[in-house]
């Protein structure tokens, strides 16, 4: 289906963008914060740490008027998100990535039935993913049989270090998660998008560790693994591992909202290394909405380049890399059709394309 025109939608992972800019215009896919909807959490918080707020020191990373109040940020609204992501934000449809986190959020930091009900306010405007915990057993996979039919889901999002009932976390290897694989297969899902990242209190930090990635990315090749915030500060770990696996993605929420504006040259250096490892048909935008709005995200990564010559050794970046980026792969990977005038031209490539990966050899890197 076309929606050549049509400004699209979001929440915690993946949205198609057109960059509206006179040098650029592109079609992008952008990974929204999850935090869409979330009002009111002191209140429903169940271990509250006082004083403590998990995400508003890195919001400090993005520009100084961008910041937004403790209380804004707290309790934002649906017409804040609609505004923030689609009015101002380029967004044309954006990827809704569910986090539950109920040790924590009674009601679940945003559910799929939450993302979902919005989704049927703003027809087009967003995909709902679902998501799945290993450790839920039978009842887990009743219940995501039931998100997929009711919400039409073809991605889920996976959090390795959610706390549950005494358990710390699980990983991806574990014999419960393979159920649960088979399963995302069975019912059609194609698009794992699983957090390997930043930590934050009290969360461990090596449950976070991208080693499960591997394992599964080779046992199930007919799925895509996006690994969002690829595996920092884990960089290399992640780069090694998604170089060999041709279904292994690398998902830049965090990574543009948190390094670009706030530390340009190690932001450099991740996308240097991102590019030349993993390759630019393999990368995917993602705006972290709610920590970091997608407007300044999107402008800045449009006009980026490398600092300096000290980074000639990785890849060059173009706008058709850009393109692939902010949008396109995304695009291709959730089957979101693209205008004609936003595709790439001849020999641009094929976006979201796996056989492209790697390639040491052929990513026309100064060496």
């Amino acid at each position: 289906m076309s929606r050549p025109h049509q400004r699209r939608t979001p929440e915690e992972d993946l949205c198609t963008r057109r960059t509206a800019r006179s040098t650029s215009s592109s079609t992008a896919t952008c990974t929204t914060g999850t935090r869409a909807r979330r009002t009111g959490w002191p209140a429903t918080r169940t271990t509250p740490r006082a004083g403590s707020s998990a995400s508003t020191p890195t919001r400090d990373s993005g520009p100084p008027e961008t910041h937004w109040s403790i209380e804004h940020f707290q309790k934002y609204s649906e017409d804040d998100l609609m505004k923030d992501v689609f009015e101002d934000g380029y967004v044309d449809v954006a990827v809704f990535q569910p986090t539950y986190l109920k040790e924590w959020y009674t009601e679940g930091f945003n559910t799929t039935e939450r993302n979902g009900a919005l989704s049927e306010k703003h027809p087009g405007k967003f995909v709902v993913n679902t998501r799945w915990d290993p450790r839920e057993g039978d009842a887990g996979l009743r219940e995501l049989e039931e998100n997929v039919k009711r919400w039409g889901s073809t991605g889920v999002k996976l959090y390795t270090a959610e706390w549950r009932e005494g358990s710390r976390g699980w990983t991806l290897k574990d014999p419960e998660a393979y159920r649960f694989l088979e399963k995302s297969q069975e019912l059609g899902i194609k698009n794992i998008h699983i957090h390997k990242g930043p930590t934050i209190w009290p969360l461990d930090k090596d449950a976070f560790d991208v080693s499960d990635v591997d394992h599964a990315a080779t046992d199930f090749p007919d799925l895509n693994f996006i690994v969002e915030h690829v595996g920092l500060p884990r960089i290399e770990d992640f780069c090694f591992m998604a170089t060999q696996e041709p279904n292994v993605y690398a998902g830049l929420s965090v990574v543009i909202g948190g390094l670009m504006h706030a530390r340009p040259r190690f932001f450099a250096k991740v996308m240097g290394e991102l590019l030349f490892w993993v390759g630019e048909d393999k990368m995917t935008f993602g705006s972290d909405y709610g920590i970091w709005e997608p407007k300044w995200q999107i402008e800045g990564f449009v006009d980026w380049d490398y600092p300096s010559d000290e980074f000639s050794d990785y890849p060059r970046v173009t706008t058709d890399t850009k393109k692939k980026i902010l949008g396109l792969n995304a695009a291709k990977l959730y089957g979101i059709e693209v205008p004609a005038e936003l595709q790439l031209g001849a020999g641009a490539g094929t976006p979201a394309a796996q056989e492209s990966a790697v390639g040491v050899s052929d990513v026309g890197a100064v060496v």
